[in-house]
């Protein structure tokens, strides 16, 4: 599947205290596939990843999140981690880039808490997908209907559950970033 997003341009949204290996692997994926990858956050220069129970490293911030739009971009991955995505839920410019990509059509992929910020954005309503399991019942009050597996994709709409399940997020999200964009 090499070169098979070159000229795809993914936003891939955090603010400090999210789970580094969930932007780090699928980072990883959509640049060796040809993607443009560019690191949105409020932080102006750098963003601090959580590894699993204590403070990452920190990241160079590609574009300030005031700056950035969403209109610039073809799909979005929102890596999960419970620090990063309250930051962004509270952010109203965040939860604004979020929903205009499911506006336009757009495919946005989101693993663990990351579908955390579609609540926010209202955009779950009907949709079924996946998640960390603690934030089942609030996906399901928002609307969503919640299954157990390692990977759903509904409707441009992808989503896992946690870093067990990054193989199967990623290989998923090529796939459907791809199908999306070059049909």
């Amino acid at each position: 599947m090499s070169s098979s997003l070159n000229a795809v341009k993914v936003a891939i949204l955090v603010a400090d205290g999210f789970e580094q290996v969930e932007m780090c692997c699928p980072r990883k994926v959509l640049n060796e596939n040809g993607a443009t990858t560019h690191l949105i956050s409020p932080n102006k220069d750098n963003v601090r990843g959580w590894n699993h129970l204590d403070w990452g490293e920190k990241f160079k911030v590609d574009v300030p999140l005031n700056m950035a739009r969403p209109e610039y971009y073809d799909a979005l991955l929102l890596p999960g981690g419970v620090m990063g995505m309250d930051a962004l839920r509270m952010n109203q410019y965040a939860v604004d880039f979020v929903k205009s990509f499911f506006l336009s059509g757009k495919p946005v992929a989101a693993i663990c808490h990351g579908p955390q910020i579609l609540i926010d954005a209202d955009v779950i309503i009907g949709r079924t997908l996946t998640s960390y399991s603690s934030i089942k019942h609030d996906l399901e009050n928002a609307g969503a209907i919640w299954v157990d597996q390692e990977v759903v994709t509904n409707n441009g709409l992808v989503t896992s559950r946690t870093t067990d399940d990054l193989s199967a997020f990623a290989n998923s999200m090529i796939k459907e970033f791809n199908m999306e964009l070059h049909h």
